[in-house]
């Protein structure tokens, strides 16, 4: 049995590729980085003309009704891209909805994203570590208390978030009782909010509870679109690597006839291909066999973790001190590698979670 992606894959992933190349270059990014936070604004005007709000959305409600594997692709070419795009926190609380939502709410929630008129956060960093002083307690409808790391909060209307027991809701990230604050870390191509919670009004989704299904099936796409997004990124630096080494010469020769440097790049194709096909593969099972899928997401992401950070370290060393300089750029990918290991579990608590879920902790 052949498993290959099919043409219509092929053309989606060609489509966001090309519309990042003209809308998401480094240029792009560099500004991004400095501030110009208007300029991710028109890179999601871009790309929701290529309809990626509505890929996970079922038709019944006005979607594509695509899977895991297409959301994947997109996630690999903004990775590659290193883009500031907006995708993973929207596809999480379309999940989310879909897994636990009522029909009335997904009848509400679903078309609203599909049309844009709601751009969905999300915070779910406490139902997986949780900092001291930090997480939710839903009573009575409300929530109180503070949660971290909130993705793409500063663009959104909505919030997806999670309860210390696991209760999933639903957030107006206008309520005056939420007060946010941004969050500085490594990755400056993404932004994350603080947020804290006096009494807000939350709309829980359906009817969670500690461990829910909906819960382990939202971080678990998560957790396989993070998987991929390193591995885009792992493969532009891989290739940033190869076509630096031909061009640099030491001693009278270009860099790339040293065998040190071939070891070094061939190192990094080794490990990244079968990475590729964990990745597919994790989310192809996503959807097909759903009792897989908390398993897989968590091999998936702790591997990419290893190998994003091997790749990270090896390229920048190929390119030597250039590595280190905006010139080049690589830092972006470098550091965008770094926070993806980190949030929603980094490699050590889904290796335990994998032993617990195999029976083996």
């Amino acid at each position: 049995m052949e498993f290959a992606l099919s043409e219509d894959q092929l053309m989606l992933q060609s489509s966001v590729q090309g519309t990042l190349e003209n809308v998401s270059s480094l240029d792009h990014v560099r500004r991004v980085a400095a501030g110009e936070h208007e300029v991710t604004g028109a890179i999601n005007a871009a790309l929701a003309e290529l309809g990626l709000a509505q890929l996970l959305i079922p038709e019944t409600h006005g979607g594509l009704g695509l899977g895991a594997l297409e959301a994947a692709l997109v996630q690999e070419a903004l990775g590659f891209a290193v883009s500031p795009a907006a995708f993973l926190a929207s596809a999480l609380a379309t999940e989310a909805i879909k897994s636990a939502g009522t029909e009335a709410q997904q009848s509400q929630w679903l078309p609203a994203i599909n049309t844009g008129t709601v751009r969905m956060a999300a915070a779910l960093t406490e139902t997986v570590s949780t900092r001291e002083g930090a997480g939710l307690v839903a009573e009575n409808g409300h929530l109180t208390g503070k949660t971290l790391f909130a993705l793409e909060a500063d663009t959104a209307t909505h919030l997806l978030t999670a309860d210390t027991a696991g209760g999933l809701h639903l957030v107006d990230l206008t309520a005056p009782t939420i007060t946010q604050s941004p969050l500085e870390t490594i990755d400056q191509t993404r932004r994350y909010t603080e947020l804290v919670f006096d009494k807000t009004a939350a709309e829980p989704l359906g009817q969670n509870g500690a461990g829910s299904p909906a819960l382990q099936r939202t971080l678990a796409l998560g957790r396989i679109l993070l998987a991929a997004d390193t591995l885009g990124a792992c493969q532009n630096m891989l290739g940033k690597a190869i076509a630096y080494a031909a061009e640099r010469k030491q001693f009278g020769r270009v860099i790339g006839s040293f065998q040190a440097v071939k070891h070094m790049c061939a190192e990094m194709a080794a490990k990244l291909e079968p990475a590729r096909s964990l990745v597919w593969h994790s989310a192809y099972l996503f959807d097909t066999e759903p009792e897989k899928a908390a398993l897989m997401a968590c091999l998936a992401k702790s591997h990419l973790s290893e190998v994003g950070t091997f790749v990270a370290r090896t390229s920048t060393e190929v390119h030597g001190g250039m590595g280190f300089t905006d010139l080049v750029g690589l830092h972006y990918w470098f550091k965008r590698i770094g926070a993806n290991r980190q949030w929603l579990g980094g490699p050590e608590i889904l290796r335990a979670e994998a032993a617990r879920l195999q029976g083996w902790a």
